[in-house]
C-alpha cells in the first residue's frame, strides 16, 4: 500500500513526528501496569522476522551496509529487475548487500516493472511476456536460491477488485509460468491489501485444488485493527489451513505500519515487533516516505533514528524467546523476551502506551528469575523516538538488584514515555560497578560468537556484571560492540581487558580488532599481573558519524590472544584530517563541470554538472599524504534529484552515483543517499588507497547520469 499522493520530505517528517492515534488514555492516577515475562516457558528460537524492509534497501551501499547488518535483518521485499516503478531498489542489485548483512529471504515485488501506481493494466498477455524476462534474470541470478517471488501486489485493490474469481485464474497463469521457467522458485501471495478471512479460504481452496499454493503466504497489516486483532488474523488463517488440509505456510506481513505516527516511533514499531515474534511471522515495515534509509530507521544513511535502535535491541536476543503476558492482550503496552541459559542473561524488550505523548508507570514482573540466581541484576535503557533526526542513542533509566520472591523478581519503573521503547537485560547478582555512561560499552552485554562465553565466576575488578573470556586458543571468539558517535572524526576506543600468566602464552597478548566488516589492526595488549589486574589500551580511530561495529576478535591457534574483556570506552578526540575543497583552483574540471555558488555549501562554492558523459570530471589535485595506504575520505556532497517511476506517491529520490579514481587507477563505484534538498549537504566515507606525497583524485560518471555535487573531500589515516 502507498500514499496516493506525492510527499515531500518536509511533509513525512511531520507525519512520522506527528502523533499516534491513541486508544483510550488511563487516569493519570491510575495504579502501575504490570508486564509479565516468564523465563521459565520457552517459546522457541527467536525468528527475528519482524526486521523487514519494504523498498528498505535503495542501492549498494544505501544504507550502510553496517546500520543493516547490525540489525540480523531477515526479509527485505525490492523492486521487480529493471522494473520501472522506482529509481532505485532493484531487487538482484542489492542482493550482494542484503546477504552478506546475513538477510534471508528477499522479495520480488513482480508487478513493480510497470512504471505507475496503481498498475498499468496492459492485459495478462502483456504481464506475462515480463514475467519470463524477470523470472530467466533471476534464474541466472547468484542469489537465486534467497528470492521469493510476489507476482501480484494488493489485487484486491487493483486489477481485480470485486473481481476474486478474475484474480484467481490470473494466479494459476503466472504462478505456473514463473514454475516452468524456474522449478525451484518460491512464490508468495496473495499479497492482499488487509486480512480477508472469506477471500483467502477460497484462495486457498482453489489453490489447493489447482496445485498452486503459494509457498509463503502473504498479506498486508496497515491500519488501526491490527492492534486488538492480529491474534485473530492469525488464528483464523490458521484454522483455514487446517480446515483445508493444508500444511502450514509461513507467513510474510510484508507491508505493516500505519501511514503516519508508526515508522521511526520506537513505542508503536515495538507493538508489531512483539506479536510477529510472538507468532514466529515475517514482516516488513510498509513503505510510505523515502526508499533506501531502511524506512526510517537511519538518516543520512549512517544514523540511526530512534527506531532503528529498537530492533537493534531485538536482534541481540539470544537463546530462546519466552511468554510475555501485556496488561491485556489487544492493548497498547507490549514485549518480547529472550532467555540465554548458557550466557545466564535475559532481555526483555518492551514498549508502547497511549496517549503517545504521555507517560505511565509499569512493574516488569520476572517468573522464574531463581534461572539466573536468588537475587537479579537489572538494567534498563530507554530510547526515544527522534522522529527523521539522528538519534543520540540509548540512556540509562534504571539500574539496580532485585531479590526474588517465590521465584518472581519484580522491577518497577515511573515515568515511561508512551513513544519510547525500553530494553531490559537481566543477569545474576554479579555486579561490581555500575554500567558507566552511555559511551561505555560493556562486553558481557555485546553480541558474542564463537568460543567467546560470560561464565559469572569468581574473578574480582571488573566492571559492570562481568566480563568476557574464552579468547585463549581460539580463532573464533568475538565479541561485536556497536557504537554510535554524533560526527565524522577521531575517536579513542579504550579497550579494558585483563591479560595474567598463562602456561604456553607470551607475557604480551594481542587481539584483532575489525571495524565495519574490515579488518583494523592487531591491538598490542601488555601482560597484567593476574586475571583480577585489569588494564585500557586506547587505539585512535577515524569513525564515521553514527553507527559503527567494532569486533574485537581472536585470530590465532595458539594463545597469544588469551585476553578477558571488559568494557569499550568510545571518546572523541583529535587528530589529523586534511581538507581540500572541491573548488579550489588547483583542481581540475573537465566538461560539462562547473563551479557554482551556494551559500549553504562550506565556502560557498561547490562543483556540479559532474557526470553524464565520461568527460564531465572533476579531480582534486596534490591530494597528500605521509604514507602509502588506506585512507578514509570524507566526501561533502549534496543530490536532490528526484526521478522517474509513479508520478501520484512517495517523492521517487535518486540515489547518484560516483565513479572515483585514484592516481588514474581503476575507478570505485560509491552511490551517495539523496540528501532530500540540493541545499542540503551531508557526508559519506569512502576507502582510497594513496600512494606516499601528492596523489591525484577523479570524480566521475559515464553513465547518463550526474554523480553528486561536490562540496569537498576530507583525508584521514583510519588509524592514528
Amino acid at each position: 500500500m502507498r500514499v496516493r499522493n506525492c510527499v515531500c520530505a518536509m511533509v513525512v517528517t511531520s507525519l512520522v513526528a506527528g502523533t499516534v492515534a491513541a486508544l483510550a488514555a488511563a487516569p493519570a492516577t491510575a495504579a502501575p501496569s504490570q508486564l509479565t515475562v516468564d523465563l521459565g516457558a520457552s517459546t522457541g528460537a527467536p525468528r527475528y522476522g519482524a526486521t523487514g524492509f519494504l523498498y528498505g534497501l535503495g542501492d549498494e551501499g544505501i544504507p550502510n551496509e553496517t546500520v543493516l547488518a547490525a540489525l540480523r535483518p531477515q526479509v527485505t521485499a525490492q523492486k521487480a529487475p529493471d522494473g520501472l516503478q522506482h529509481p532505485n531498489g532493484d531487487a538482484l542489485k542489492v542482493a550482494p548487500m542484503f546477504k552478506r548483512a546475513g538477510g534471508r529471504d528477499i522479495q520480488i515485488y513482480m508487478q513493480d516493472v510497470y512504471k505507475q501506481w496503481p498498475y498499468d493494466n496492459l492485459g495478462l498477455a502483456d504481464y506475462l511476456s515480463k514475467v519470463d524476462v524477470m523470472t530467466r534474470k533471476v534464474v541466472a541470478d547468484p542469489n537465486r536460491s534467497s528470492y521469493v517471488y510476489v507476482p501480484f501486489n494488493e489485487p484486491d485493490l487493483i486489477w481485480y477488485q470485486g473481481n476474486l474469481s478474475g484474480f484467481l485464474g490470473a494466479w494459476r497463469t503466472v504462478y505456473q509460468r514463473i514454475r516452468s521457467i524456474d522449478p525451484t522458485a518460491r512464490i508468495a501471495g496473495p499479497n492482499f491489501a488487509s486480512y480477508r478471512s472469506g477471500d483467502l479460504r477460497s484462495f486457498l481452496t482453489y489453490a489447493r485444488d489447482n496445485a498452486v499454493l503459494p509457498h509463503v503466504t502473504t498479506w498486508h497489516e496497515l491500519g488501526n485493527d491490527f492492534f486488538t486483532d492480529w491474534q485473530n488474523h492469525y488464528n483464523d488463517y490458521r484454522s483455514i489451513e487446517a480446515s483445508l488440509g493444508i500444511i502450514q505456510r509461513p507467513i510474510s506481513i510484508n507491508e505493516y505500519g500505519r501511514s503516519s505516527g508508526d515508522l521511526g516511533v520506537p513505542g508503536n514499531l515495538v507493538q508489531y515487533v512483539a506479536r510477529f515474534e510472538a507468532s514466529k511471522v515475517d514482516g516488513c515495515l510498509a513503505y510510505w516516505t523515502t526508499a533506501g534509509g531502511l524506512n526510517d530507521l537511519v538518516t543520512r544513511n549512517n544514523q540511526a533514528t530512534g527506531g532503528w535502535w529498537l530492533y537493534k535491541w531485538y536482534g541481540e536476543l539470544t537463546g530462546n524467546t519466552v511468554a510475555v503476558t501485556p496488561p491485556s492482550p489487544g492493548g497498547s503496552l507490549q514485549g518480547v523476551a529472550a532467555l540465554d541459559a548458557a550466557k545466564k542473561q535475559a532481555r526483555i524488550v518492551f514498549g508502547g502506551n497511549n496517549p503517545s505523548s504521555g507517560t505511565y508507570d509499569t512493574n516488569v514482573v520476572v517468573r522464574n528469575a531463581t534461572a539466573l540466581g536468588a537475587t537479579v541484576h537489572a538494567t534498563v535503557w530507554g530510547v526515544d523516538t527522534s522522529g527523521l533526526n539522528p538519534s543520540g542513542g540509548p540512556y540509562l533509566v534504571r539500574e539496580g538488584d532485585f531479590a526474588t520472591s517465590g521465584g518472581q523478581a519484580t522491577i518497577p519503573l515511573t515515568g515511561l514515555r508512551g513513544s519510547s521503547a525500553y530494553h531490559v537485560i537481566l543477569t545474576p547478582n554479579t555486579d561490581l560497578t555500575a554500567a558507566g555512561p552511555t559511551t561505555r560499552y560493556q562486553a558481557e552485554y555485546a553480541r558474542i560468537d564463537g568460543s567467546a562465553r560470560v561464565t559469572y565466576g569468581t574473578n574480582t575488578g571488573y566492571s559492570g556484571t562481568y566480563f568476557v573470556e574464552g579468547y585463549g586458543a581460539s580463532t573464533t571468539a568475538s565479541t561485536k560492540f556497536v557504537v554510535t558517535v554524533p560526527a565524522d572524526g577521531y575517536y579513542n576506543l579504550g579497550l579494558r581487558y585483563s591479560a595474567g600468566p598463562y602456561s604456553g602464552a607470551p607475557a604480551g597478548r594481542s587481539v584483532r580488532i575489525r571495524l565495519n566488516g574490515t579488518d583494523l589492526t592487531d591491538l598490542a595488549l601488555p601482560g597484567t599481573a593476574d586475571w583480577n589486574t585489569w588494564n585500557t589500551v586506547t587505539a585512535k580511530v577515524f569513525l564515521p558519524a553514527g553507527i559503527s561495529r567494532v569486533d574485537v576478535n581472536a585470530y590465532a591457534g595458539d594463545d597469544r590472544d588469551a585476553v578477558n574483556l571488559d568494557y569499550l570506552d568510545v571518546a572523541a578526540t583529535t587528530g589529523t584530517v586534511t581538507t581540500y575543497q572541491a573548488e579550489a583552483g588547483g583542481n581540475t574540471l573537465g566538461g560539462t563541470a562547473v563551479v557554482a555558488s551556494d551559500a549553504a555549501a562550506s565556502g560557498g562554492r561547490y562543483v556540479g554538472w559532474i557526470g553524464a558523459g565520461a568527460a564531465n570530471t572533476l579531480r582534486f589535485n596534490g591530494v597528500t599524504v605521509p604514507a602509502a595506504g588506506r585512507y578514509r575520505m570524507v566526501v561533502g556532497y549534496a543530490n536532490g534529484e528526484l526521478g522517474d517511476g509513479a508520478t501520484n506517491y512517495n517523492s521517487n529520490i535518486v540515489d547518484r552515483y560516483a565513479d572515483i579514481s585514484v592516481n588514474g587507477g581503476a575507478a570505485r563505484r560509491s552511490y551517495f543517499r539523496n540528501t532530500l534538498g540540493w541545499s542540503n549537504y551531508r557526508t559519506t566515507v569512502v576507502d582510497v588507497d594513496l600512494a606516499a606525497g601528492a596523489n591525484t583524485i577523479t570524480f566521475a560518471n559515464a553513465g547518463p547520469g550526474f554523480a553528486p555535487n561536490v562540496d569537498l573531500v576530507q583525508i584521514a589515516a583510519p588509524i592514528s
